[in-house]
Order: C-alpha cells, then sequence, then structure tokens
C-alpha cells in the first residue's frame, strides 16, 4: 500500500513538473520571410533570443496553454497562443510604422512617439540599415531639422534650431546615460568617443530646449545613443568598409573602417559584450584663401600680394597687424593695417590623414535573471589624429578620450556613475604655428619697418615690399623650416610655442526614480538628480591654471508627473528642475505639456507645450586666458578676474619709470569698446565706457505646438505624418567683446576719461581684451516643420520633411554682436528605398537641399553657398555565408561644398561594405 501511495505522489511530481517546465521552439521570420536574428521570444520571466537562423528555444513554466511574446526594436509585438509542446511556432514580425515606435527621451518613461509630448525625431535598426550614407552618424542629417556639422572627415555633431558652430555647447549628447562631452570643451566630439557601426541601437533626438529633465547645456536639444544588449544581441559581427574619396584640393585618397562587436550571454544573470573599431582617412584640405578682414560681412577672394591688409581664412601668421597711420600720422589711415605674409595650412600640417581607434566594453549582471535589476560595468575609449575649428583651427595629435560607468538600473529607477578624462597629446594651434614661425625668421617690428620702408617711403609696389620683408622667411619644406616647426609645435603656449596641455576631467552621478507602481498606476511621477565635478589641468596653455588650480561643481534636482485622462486622451504633463553652479545663482526650468487623442483609435494627437532651457558657460568661457600675441582672451567668471593681474611699465623723462598694474576688475569696470578707440568708421559714439559684466548663463524659453497622425490610404498602406512649430525668446547670448583698458587713469563714463586715462590712450599705453560676456541684445528664433512616410508599390519606402527655421534680433550691442545661427532657412529632404527590390537585393537613395546660410563664429564670418547632396548605396545579402554587401557614395553628381568657411571643402566619398553578422 505504502508502495502505491509512493509512485502516485512520484507520478503526481513528475507531471506537475513536466507541466511546470515545458521547453518549446519555433522560427522568427521578417515580412520577407527572411530568418529574423535577435527577436526576442518572452513569457513571464523566461525569454530567448533568435538566432542567425531566426530559431528559438525557450522554457515556458505553467499549464498550457500559454502566450509567448516576440518582439523586436522597430517592429510590432506578436503574440502567439501555445497549446502543445509539439507545436509549431513560425512568426511573422512586420515593420512598425514610425509613429508607433517607442522612445524614452521626451519623459524618460516608455512611450510611443506618436504620444511624445515634444518633437522627437528617431532613427532606429531599420534606418540604419537603410542608411545611404557613410556611417550611421552621418545619417542623422536626413532627419527631420537635424544639421549636421562636418568640421573635418573624423570630427562632426549635431544640432538642432540654429546657435552653435563647431563648438556645438548648447547641444547635449548621451551614450547609454553618459555625456560624451569632453572635459575641456565642454561639448560632444561628435562620434570620435562614440558609439561603433554595430553596436548602434537606436537614437533620438530631442530637438529644443530640454533643461528640465536633463540640466545644463540641454538648450538646442539632446541626442540619445542607445547600444545594443549582449542579452539581447549576442554572436560576433564584423564590419569591413573600404573606398575612396575625391576631392579637387587633395586628390584621390584611400580609407579604410573596420569594426568588430563580440557580445555573449553565459546565463540570463551574466552577459558581456566588446566592440573595437578603427578608420583611417585623408582629412579634407582646407583651402580657403579669400581675405577675411576685407569685409568682414562677406568673404572675398582676395591676393596676399595685393593688399596690405590680407588675412586669409586658411592662412597662419598673418593675424598680427600694425595700423598704418602710426606711420604716416595721417588721422584717415586710421583703421587702415598693414599685416604680415602668412602659411598655408597646407604647410602648418605634415600629415593630413584622419585617424580614431575606439574600444568600449561591458558588463552586465542580473541578479533575479531578469530586466527588473541589472548591473552594469562599463568603460570606452578613443585615441587618434583630427582636425578641429574653433577659436582657431586646431591640429589634434594623438588626443585621447575615456569614459567609465557603474550603473544599477531597474523597472523604475537607475542609479549612475561616470568618470570622463582626456588628453590633448600633441595636439597645436594653426595660427600661434604660423605666427611663431614668422617670429622665429624676422621679428614683427623689423618686418613691418622693412615692409613700409619699401612700400611707403621708397615708393615700391606692395609685391615688392612683401618680397623684400620676407626675404629671410623660412620657407616650408626645408631644414630650417622643419626644425624650427617641431620645436614651435611642442612647445607649450604659455612657453612661447603652439602646443596644447590638457588632461582635464569631470566626474558626474545621476539617479531617478518613477513611483507609477507604488501609486498603484495612477500616474508616472518621477524625481532625480546629478552632480558633476569638472576639474580641468591645461597648465594654462587654456585656462587660467597655471599657478592656481580649477575646481568647479554643480548639481541639479528634478521632479516629473504625467497624467493620462478621459479615457486616455488627454495626457498632461509637468515638470521642474533647479539647477545650480557654484560661479553662478541657481536657475529654475519649468516644462507644460498636453496632448489630446483624436479619432476612434486615438491615432491623431495634438500636443502644445512650454520648455525652458539653460546653458552654463563652458569652463573655458569662464576660465579662459590666453595671450594671442594680439591681444589677451579672457573668460569673465569672478574667479578668473580675481587671478588676473599683469604688471605695465612706461619711461617718462623726468619721472622715470612708472610700474601700473591692470586687473580682472579694470577689464570690467575701467574699460572702453575697442572699435570706438581705433575704428574711424564705427557709427557709435565716440570712446565708449564698457559695460559688460560678468558672465551668466543663457535662457531660453521656447513655446511649441504640433500634430502627430497616422492617416489610413488603403488597406495596405498608411500616411504617417508629424507637423510641428515653435517660437523661442532668447536671453543672455555669450559672445566675445573687444575692450581696451588703459594702463592707468580712470575711463569715467562714455566720452569721459581722466587727464591720465586719456594721456594714456593717445600714447598707446593701453591693454587689449578679448572678453568673453553677455550680449544685451534680444534674440528670437521660430521655425515649422513638416515630416512625412509611407510606403508604395508594396516595398518601397517613401520619406519626405521639410524644416524652416529663421530668427531676428533687436540690436542692443552698438552693432557689436551678432548670432552664430549658423543654420539654412530652408531645408528639403527625400528618402526613397526598398530592402527587397529583388531577391536578397536592396537599394537606398537620399537627397538632401539647404538654401544659402551666414556662419558666424571667433574664427571666422562668411557666407556658405546653397547645396544640394544625394546619397545612394545598394546592398545585396547573402543568407548562407550571414552576410551583407553594400556599395555607396555620398555627395554623388555633387559639386564640393563647405560646411563653414574655413573648414575643409567636402568631395565626394565612395565606399564598398561587407557586414557578417549583423
Amino acid at each position: 500500500m505504502v508502495k502505491k501511495q509512493l509512485a502516485v505522489i512520484v507520478f503526481a511530481l513528475l507531471a506537475i513538473t513536466s507541466f511546470a517546465q515545458v521547453k518549446i521552439s519555433g522560427i522568427v521570420y521578417d515580412e520577407y520571410l527572411e530568418p529574423f536574428y535577435s527577436a526576442k521570444i518572452t513569457q513571464g520571466r523566461n525569454y530567448a533570443i533568435s538566432n542567425t537562423n531566426g530559431e528559438f528555444t525557450l522554457k515556458i513554466e505553467g499549464k498550457l496553454p500559454q502566450t509567448i511574446s516576440v518582439s523586436a526594436f522597430g517592429y510590432k509585438t506578436e503574440e502567439v497562443i501555445v497549446t502543445s509542446q509539439d507545436q509549431e511556432i513560425n512568426v511573422i514580425l512586420k515593420e512598425n510604422i514610425l509613429l508607433d515606435q517607442v522612445v524614452i527621451s521626451a519623459s524618460r518613461v516608455p512611450e510611443r512617439i506618436i504620444e511624445s509630448p515634444v518633437t522627437v525625431e528617431r532613427f532606429g535598426l531599420t534606418d540604419i540599415r537603410r542608411n545611404s550614407s557613410n556611417s550611421f552618424y552621418d545619417g542623422l542629417t536626413n532627419l527631420k531639422g537635424i544639421n549636421s556639422r562636418e568640421g573635418s572627415y573624423g570630427f562632426k555633431s549635431i544640432n538642432t534650431r540654429g546657435f552653435s558652430d563647431f563648438s556645438n555647447v548648447r547641444f547635449v549628447q548621451l551614450v547609454d546615460g553618459m555625456d560624451t562631452a569632453a572635459p575641456a570643451l565642454n561639448f560632444s566630439a561628435g562620434n570620435l568617443s562614440g558609439v561603433s557601426e554595430l553596436d548602434i541601437q537606436s537614437v533620438e533626438i530631442l530637438p529644443g530646449a530640454s533643461s528640465a529633465l536633463y540640466g545644463a547645456n540641454a538648450y538646442n536639444g539632446i541626442m540619445l545613443l542607445n547600444t545594443k544588449s549582449p542579452f539581447d544581441f549576442t554572436g560576433i559581427s564584423v564590419l569591413f568598409k573600404s573606398g575612396y574619396m575625391h576631392q579637387n584640393a587633395a586628390g584621390n585618397n584611400p580609407f579604410y573602417d573596420a569594426t568588430v562587436r563580440m557580445a555573449y550571454r553565459f546565463s540570463d544573470a551574466f552577459a558581456a559584450k566588446v566592440n573595437f573599431s578603427y578608420f583611417k582617412a585623408e582629412e579634407w584640405h582646407a583651402t580657403d584663401y579669400r581675405n577675411k578682414e576685407v569685409d568682414s560681412a562677406k568673404l572675398i577672394d582676395g591676393s596676399v600680394n595685393s593688399t596690405i591688409n590680407y588675412d586669409g581664412v586658411n592662412t597662419y601668421g598673418d593675424e598680427l597687424f600694425s595700423d598704418l597711420a602710426l606711420f604716416t600720422g595721417d588721422v584717415n589711415d586710421i583703421g587702415k593695417l598693414i599685416r604680415r605674409t602668412g602659411y598655408k595650412e597646407s604647410d602648418l600640417i605634415k600629415d593630413y590623414s584622419s585617424k580614431n581607434l575606439k574600444f568600449s566594453g561591458s558588463l552586465h549582471f542580473r541578479p533575479f535573471n531578469d530586466e527588473s535589476l541589472e548591473i552594469q560595468l562599463a568603460t570606452r575609449l578613443a585615441m587618434g589624429n583630427n582636425l578641429f575649428q574653433g577659436t582657431s583651427r586646431f591640429a589634434q595629435r594623438d588626443y585621447y578620450i575615456g569614459q567609465s560607468k557603474l550603473e544599477v538600473k531597474g523597472t523604475n529607477f537607475y542609479i549612475r556613475g561616470y568618470y570622463t578624462r582626456n588628453d590633448a597629446g600633441k595636439s597645436y594651434d594653426l595660427t600661434r604655428t604660423g605666427i611663431f614661425m614668422n617670429e622665429a625668421s624676422t621679428p614683427f617690428d623689423t618686418w613691418l619697418g622693412d615692409f613700409v620702408t619699401q612700400w611707403y617711403v621708397n615708393n615700391q609696389s606692395i609685391e615688392a615690399a612683401r618680397k623684400y620683408a620676407d626675404r629671410n622667411r623660412l620657407v616650408p619644406g626645408t631644414n630650417a623650416f622643419n626644425t624650427e616647426f617641431n620645436r614651435i609645435t611642442t612647445t607649450l603656449l604659455t612657453e612661447g610655442g603652439s602646443a596644447i596641455y590638457d588632461k582635464s576631467s569631470y566626474a558626474h552621478a545621476d539617479a531617478n526614480y518613477n513611483f507609477r507602481s507604488l501609486l498603484n498606476d495612477w500616474a508616472d511621477v518621477q524625481i532625480g538628480g546629478s552632480y558633476r565635478q569638472y576639474n580641468p589641468d591645461s597648465k594654462g596653455t587654456i585656462f587660467n591654471d597655471a599657478n592656481l588650480p580649477i575646481s568647479v561643481e554643480e548639481y541639479g534636482v528634478y521632479t516629473q508627473i504625467q497624467k493620462k485622462l478621459m479615457n486616455e486622451r488627454l495626457k498632461l504633463t509637468g515638470s521642474i528642475r533647479y539647477d545650480k553652479s557654484q560661479n553662478f545663482n541657481g536657475n529654475y526650468s519649468p516644462r507644460l505639456a498636453v496632448n489630446y487623442a483624436l479619432g476612434e483609435s486615438k491615432t491623431h494627437i495634438l500636443r502644445a507645450s512650454y520648455q525652458t532651457g539653460f546653458r552654463n558657460p563652458t569652463i573655458q568661457e569662464q576660465y579662459l586666458f590666453l595671450n594671442t600675441a594680439v591681444k589677451t582672451n579672457v573668460g569673465s567668471t569672478a574667479d578668473n578676474l580675481s587671478r588676473i593681474e599683469f604688471e605695465n611699465r612706461h619711461f617718462f623723462p623726468g619721472y622715470g619709470t612708472i610700474v601700473t598694474t591692470t586687473t580682472g576688475d579694470d577689464i570690467i569696470n575701467n574699460a572702453l569698446l575697442t572699435r570706438s578707440v581705433y575704428d574711424a568708421n564705427f557709427t557709435g559714439e565716440s570712446l565708449i565706457k564698457s559695460d559688460y559684466k560678468e558672465i551668466q548663463p543663457e535662457v531660453v524659453r521656447t513655446y511649441e505646438a504640433g500634430y502627430r497622425g497616422i492617416i489610413k490610404l488603403n488597406n495596405n498602406n498608411n500616411l504617417d505624418l508629424d507637423i510641428n512649430g515653435f517660437y523661442s525668446q532668447h536671453d543672455d547670448f555669450v559672445f566675445f567683446q573687444d575692450v581696451v583698458v588703459p594702463d592707468y587713469g580712470t575711463v569715467i563714463a562714455t566720452g569721459q576719461l581722466d587727464a591720465d586715462a586719456n594721456f594714456a590712450l593717445n600714447n598707446g599705453h593701453v591693454r587689449e581684451f578679448y572678453l568673453v560676456t553677455n550680449s544685451k541684445s534680444k534674440v528670437k528664433s521660430y521655425g515649422f516643420g513638416l515630416g512625412l512616410h509611407t510606403k508604395f508599390l508594396k516595398n518601397f519606402d517613401f520619406g519626405f520633411n521639410y524644416n524652416f527655421i529663421d530668427y531676428t534680433f533687436k540690436d542692443l550691442d552698438y552693432g557689436l554682436f551678432e548670432p552664430n545661427f549658423n543654420t539654412p532657412k530652408h531645408t528639403v529632404k527625400a528618402q526613397v528605398s526598398n530592402d527587397k527590390l529583388f531577391d536578397n537585393f536592396g537599394f537606398s537613395v537620399n537627397a538632401r537641399w539647404q538654401d544659402k546660410y551666414r556662419w558666424v563664429s571667433p574664427f571666422v564670418k562668411g557666407d556658405v553657398d546653397a547645396r544640394t547632396v544625394i546619397d545612394a548605396q545598394l546592398n545585396y545579402r547573402i543568407p548562407s555565408w550571414k552576410s551583407k554587401f553594400k556599395i555607396g557614395g555620398t555627395n554623388l553628381f555633387g559639386k564640393e561644398y563647405y560646411v563653414a568657411p574655413g573648414s575643409g571643402q567636402i568631395g565626394q566619398l565612395y565606399y564598398v561594405s561587407w557586414i557578417i553578422n549583423d
């Protein structure tokens, strides 16, 4: 009897076990019935990932029948009811319509892009596969309202809604939550230290003010780059790419690009991944020799031999000048400048190649074998050579950027901390290099005397006078030139050379918690905060830290509530954030947004929002202190000004040598606007006292409205439509103001100097400064965008967008301020693609047109011509090889163009790529 009972118990337990855990298998396909790699199949806490053949095996807990979900980013989730262990399971995933895709950037919680309270642009895995540009990062410029700043082959950055140059300080870029801004620059170096082509999962871009959730510097917008999880995307993937670049100045040059991604899920609790990528290419050569000094409003062609005042955009060393009136004594000659001969950029860059090596790795631990809690330890680094255009042109050599992160995240929270450091390596400033190469052969005063004697006194031609004054000039390519060049570019700026020292860093921590589950899903209520400490270290070559170290702390806290009402048709969002930097007063950033869904299926969404943003001045703008041999560039925080003290020595007959000092306080309270002193054509009052104060954060307030909808065209096709418009008010734009400080005496008020200051001014006993401060002018910007997407003829994908943006401003700076809008008013973009034109064969074409616009930066101002750019690619898949081949080109059939005066003109690029296991 007992044996029978034991047998019944064992049989029952076995039966329960068989019901409790069942193994099923199946295959996932895409719409073209091709095996779908990396689809996620879930049931409860269990999940599996489809392999390269689309196959999966999953353990199911509980009694059958059970429902499993099959999902992938950019595709609709499919549910399958499993009734038998032997059931044949074949799942076809269909691509999501664009507005049905999920984003997290707008509200810090997952939501369909159609329900976002503000404008969002998304670039997902499907877009990446169809991309016709050279990289996914280049392809972002095809999105609505997105502009790419292509400073060089390697250095590119993304911006929205204007007001940026290559120093893209008003836009924030995050990779898996980490700010990629370089510590010294305070802005992201594009994708130089970002994400590899094989590891990117999606990109989300929020155009416009985003400080309410993301804090300081999310002024123009924010971009989130999300990488692939090693739990979901496993295996080894390889990308080989090569081709050549064509430019009139550089000819035809090959480029090489290789990327490897390795990811492995050891168990449901532990996974890891590593990425390696490397490229080498010839930089776009910069050969803009127009004279930027003859007409600052519009660059014009000029010749170094035809004018005494030639300062070529891409020539260096001709920045030093002297006023002709000092030699002629004629007041009509005031403002007519004599400049010495500079060196072309090609003379000062021995190697135009761009190189970039990136590595990233991460360990992922899930204690409960699911996504409810995950611990990540990640690191990424980048190094190489590059060109960068800021206040000058810089040759970045052997630079290094590294980041390390520890993050703990769960369903409702995350806590992360990361550390970022950089090393400028052997980088140097081309302007300073040109100036000191000239000085090494002939001091400027000697050169000037020779030139004036030949031209003005002896009545020689300008060409003959320059030739005589340049008779001792170091000739590029000679041993003497190379020796002096090597000495100057390896000597620090503070020691009479052009080398930059930068080993700056910052530490950052932030956290967020969503109380939704504790509130029984009543609403999304979030709180969060962040802390950052900057530790710049430049040995005085960039910052005023030669004698006293700099450390800057800032923190912020925020909260947001998001609630749906009226049968989930109405969604209300309210956010507010408080930020404080040790050098500035605290700043509040509120945001209010409302969405309303129309239609029976709620697929027509109206939205309106009020958003705010602010930008703390960069560490450079706060602590800049650089003598350019013409004038001294100075950041205007109180701490930096307190560090400044110049000693002035002047000999007066009968009195001897008198010693005075010029302090940071004098720069603020005892200065004149430079143009009112030296420019006879200046339209303002004579001798205007500067009333510009210590620098403060920039602020923007934006009103936005929009519509997103899905319009049914027929039984098979829909039209995704997105329309948005905005209006923004800007205050306290940061800009550079030229001021003159007399070595002694007092500037009483506009037009009023005491006798000592007047004497100092008349005798040239002054110091000139390039002061970083805030504009008084009132700036407003506005614009609207239209985007649509649909399919036709079954497999053809079509997208189109148009964007308009412009600005106005009321001048309150004597005509000395011009916003660096740097954005075309009109932009049109279109895309056509077909992933399966024939078996395994696809193509895509992207076309972009933008009108003429004006570029404004500390380096140069000038107009940029309208341009049309066409990129295209053909691709062919070989499933048995697990490979995809692509051949394509960028700027096909188009003429060369530059993004800004002084940057290299961009020609054509042709490539062939081979991706294995993508």
